[in-house]
């Protein structure tokens, strides 16, 4: 099978697919204000046009690819959508990010779909810092962890959790966290907030450095794991009295680039090199047939060639990521 190797010799097995804009939250740090149809007037990518797309990834030696949004369970055809990857030749996992809002129905068809691997974000245990933070108000806390439950009865494994760490909102819930891990196979995802072109005020009111966080787990036992093939950016941390485990996701740590592994396309079919890039790489023109996947292949190696060796948020360069529901985080 082929290789995909950027110019920097990084090889990418990973692709995060978009599969819509649109979300039903309204996350402080994500999508302040909720979502307008206005942002996206292109519609996202049909069925179809997935299945041509992840095929010449797949031929390109991408194993791996997960659903993000937006949130992509608002999509009616996410099933199919589901399907049509999972049976794709080369592809060995397929994963999906939700807000939870519709897991515990779609548990079960996703996982019949083909659906092994989940995140879930909830950035809060606490019911009303969980709202305060989502803006979520038809879907309470408690109706997010009965879905992850229903997940973890299902089988899906991994189960992650993301968390995106805010100062003075939810950074005192660390050791409830923490704990749920313990007796349950769930892992915990602790996320440095990034800063977005329109978030720049809630950024410096709330980011929190990662740094602290490892040290504290390093102190209380915890053991780094060595990260695999397929593994996304997250620093994963293992104890042996837990049964989950804990990652740490630090986007402003030296080096976090050096491992990249992953590559996204937008609801659009727009290739984005890296998630705070300057441009993206027009996909969709050669989706229509698959007799275009020579053509299409090519696209995907020339763009690839153009990927830079690290993000510059440390520059205050954001690319053009408005905000994180655009392209999935």
């Amino acid at each position: 099978m082929a290789s995909l190797t950027d110019s920097f010799k990084r090889r990418f097995s990973y692709l995060r697919l978009s599969v819509t804009d649109a979300c039903n939250f309204g996350c402080s740090y994500c999508l302040p204000g909720g979502y307008s149809r206005a942002c996206s007037p292109a519609a996202p990518l049909l069925p179809a046009e997935i299945r041509n797309l992840v095929a010449a990834f797949a031929q390109l030696g991408v194993s791996k690819v997960r659903l993000t949004g937006g949130e992509p369970t608002l999509r009616r055809d996410i099933l199919e959508i589901a399907r049509t990857i999972s049976e794709t030749p080369g592809i060995r996992t397929v994963a999906i990010t939700t807000n939870g809002y519709r897991l515990k129905e779609l548990a079960e068809p996703l996982f019949a779909a083909g659906v092994t691997a989940l995140n879930v974000s909830v950035d809060s245990l606490d019911p009303d810092v969980f709202m305060r933070i989502t803006d979520a108000r038809s879907t309470p806390l408690a109706k997010v962890l009965s879905g992850v439950d229903e997940a973890l009865r299902m089988g899906f494994r991994p189960i992650k959790i993301n968390v995106v760490l805010l100062r003075g909102m939810n950074d005192s819930e660390l050791p409830s966290f923490i704990e749920w891990s313990r007796t349950k196979p769930v892992h915990i995802r602790f996320i440095e907030l990034m800063r977005t072109a329109q978030n720049g005020d809630l950024f410096a009111q709330h980011h929190v450095s990662t740094g602290p966080l490892c040290e504290r787990l390093i102190r209380e036992g915890w053991i780094s794991k060595p990260r695999e093939m397929d593994d996304g950016p997250a620093r994963e941390f293992i104890h042996p009295e837990f049964r989950g485990s804990i990652g740490i996701i630090s986007p402003y740590a030296h080096g976090f680039c050096e491992s990249c592994n992953r590559l996204r396309v937008t609801s659009r079919g727009d290739l984005r090199l890296c998630l705070f890039g300057e441009a993206d790489e027009p996909l969709r023109p050669f989706l229509r047939d698959s007799s275009q996947r020579p053509e299409l292949i090519e696209r995907i190696r020339s763009a690839l060639k153009e990927k830079p060796l690290s993000h510059l948020l440390n520059e205050g360069k954001y690319g053009n990521t408005e905000n994180l529901s655009s392209i999935g985080g």
